[in-house]
């Protein structure tokens, strides 16, 4: 499958998906300002299959009836916390379906107490 990463998607994600095509916003020099209704029509236009992004709000923020691109959302962006979720974050991007959508829940761990 072709995997776009939205620019908020920690770069070390790529491992997790080895047998995919994995590229960035930025790799394909795409504008900064592309709002997300924008970004999804042109990752649809040039062939991705699915889109990960940390964006929670997308789901809120866009109609996603009737398109062909699938998402991947991600509940951090923050690095220590995704590579936690490797193996769910793989199993959600292998399932994607045209069109579906998959949240990765991602808890923050509690902090250590001080004693």
């Amino acid at each position: 499958m072709r995997i776009l990463f939205d620019k908020n998607v920690p770069i070390g994600v790529r491992r997790f998906l080895p047998s995919h095509e994995v590229q960035t916003v930025v790799e394909m020099r795409w504008p900064d300002q592309l709002e997300n209704g924008e970004l999804l029509k042109v990752a649809e236009q040039f062939g991705f299959d699915v889109m990960v992004t940390s964006d929670q709000n997308i789901l809120y923020q866009q109609n996603l009836k009737g398109r062909k691109l699938s998402l991947v959302v991600l509940g951090s962006n923050i690095w220590p916390i995704v590579q936690e979720h490797a193996q769910t974050i793989t199993a959600k991007v292998d399932s994607a379906t045209s069109g579906s959508y998959d949240f990765v829940e991602m808890p923050i761990p509690p902090r250590p107490r001080r004693t």
